[in-house]
């Protein structure tokens, strides 16, 4: 199960790269529950459209930025992953933790992401 969750995981991830709406919406249909919460130092967002908007602000700040998994663990319906924030060149600009929990259908229902606040 945690290559499952692993693969949900990197699904997920890869959507922060995405630019165009309609390919976020298919990606978070197979990996997200439809109640999914995102949250993290900057927002809460209770819904895809504002997780969505939340993306979008982050590729308006740095375009071609992107997440990379370096550490996953997973068990009993939660997992944690390091990851490290890239700029479109590949280069780390910050790197931070994320907790997720999963449905029993395999799909996020939660991501918390931990990282410094800017100031």
């Amino acid at each position: 199960m945690n290559n499952d969750f692993k693969a949900t995981w990197e699904k997920y991830t890869a959507t922060w790269k995405m630019t165009n709406q309609a390919d976020r919406l298919a990606v978070f249909s197979d990996v997200l529950a439809e109640n999914a919460v995102y949250t993290d130092p900057l927002v809460q967002a209770k819904s895809w459209n504002e997780l969505i908007a939340y993306m979008e602000n982050f590729h308006q700040q740095i375009p071609g930025g992107h997440f990379v998994t370096t550490y996953f663990l997973a068990h009993h319906q939660k997992s944690i992953a390091n990851w490290e924030m890239k700029t479109a060149d590949n280069i780390t600009i910050g790197t931070g933790t994320s907790y997720g929990e999963y449905n029993d259908q395999g799909k996020l229902i939660s991501m918390n992401g931990f990282f410094e606040n800017p100031a």
